[in-house]
């Protein structure tokens, strides 16, 4: 598999980012590896924090939340899915797959031996990261989700679902920074968008971000269909502590808070949120806000 890795230089001072790098390895289905960077913040014998990002984020999303939580006495684990951060590019569109990114999320789980993990997943991080949960049940005590879903395929995707996947499409060039201000309540500084920009120095590093909307699910015969409505099934019977935290501006994913909270036994009597003036990327808008949400989840839910 060919792929792209952005130098480190890309990465200097950049503003409230002050985490030491770690990386680890994944194997590729066709023999190779790639590299995978994280975040390892607060003490190594506490329980972890698994924080998931989705597009076209990285870990630098959770800047505003590492502090708070590692504050309150937890691990916080922060991976830059591949294709994204500074964890290695594929170049090519095909090698980008749903079934490819829960394996090597899940690798990178299992090398690191995490267990009673507290999930936080936001867009493509709960795509992947309820795969995860579902799979790999026993290692996750709690889940937090933020404005995200696991769909199946079966229900028509939303209007300014589909209107994304056209755009990402169609758009010359992936305006990677720009899209996540757009996404936002708040207005980015020019330094907290170069920050997003910062993995991406030209087009040939943006596939993974340009094939993402093409993997989520919109169809019931789509190949990821079968193994969600199976993680469905495990989620329907989940009885381990379960919050929503969704946003009051984001038009992706309104009411799937109330429908994970409809469908999910662990959502019931918790304290579910709605942050407001809050657009998709909540943690963006309101990483603090978020981050005393779920510190209080966990106090609740010992």
């Amino acid at each position: 598999m060919e792929f792209l890795r952005t130098d480190d230089s890309f990465f200097a001072n950049l503003p409230d980012y002050q985490f030491t790098a770690h990386y680890l390895t994944v194997d590729d289905t066709e023999g190779g590896e790639l590299r995978v960077h994280y975040l390892d913040e607060g003490p190594k014998d506490a329980a972890p924090i698994l924080l998931l990002h989705g597009e076209p984020t990285w870990s630098f999303l959770y800047r505003k939340m590492i502090p708070i939580l590692v504050k309150a006495g937890h691990r916080v684990i922060a991976p830059d899915l591949i294709g994204f951060g500074r964890s290695d590019k594929p170049t090519k569109r095909h090698d980008y797959t749903y079934q490819r990114h829960v394996d090597w999320m899940k690798s990178f789980m299992l090398q690191l031996i995490l267990t009673d993990i507290t999930l936080v997943c936001q867009d493509w991080g709960g795509l992947i990261g309820l795969r995860l949960a579902a799979e790999e049940s026993e290692r996750f005590a709690r889940i937090v989700c933020a404005n995200t879903m696991l769909p199946t395929g079966d229900h028509p995707p939303g209007e300014a679902f589909t209107k994304w996947r056209q755009f990402s499409q169609d758009v010359a060039i992936f305006p990677t920074g720009n899209l996540i201000n757009s996404a936002c309540v708040s207005t980015l500084t020019v330094e907290i968008i170069a920050a997003y920009d910062a993995p991406f120095p030209d087009e040939r590093y943006k596939e993974g971000a340009r094939q993402f909307p093409l993997l989520v699910p919109i169809t019931p015969d789509d190949p990821a269909a079968d193994k969600n409505r199976a993680a469905w099934k495990v989620l329907n019977q989940w009885k381990k502590p379960f919050l929503t935290v969704f946003s009051d501006s984001d038009p992706i994913t309104a009411g799937g808070d109330a429908l994970m909270q409809k469908l999910i036994p662990g959502t019931k009597g918790q304290k579910h949120t709605t942050i407001v003036a809050a657009g998709h990327f909540l943690q963006e808008d309101k990483g603090e806000v978020l981050a005393d949400v779920v510190v209080n989840f966990i106090a609740d839910n010992r």
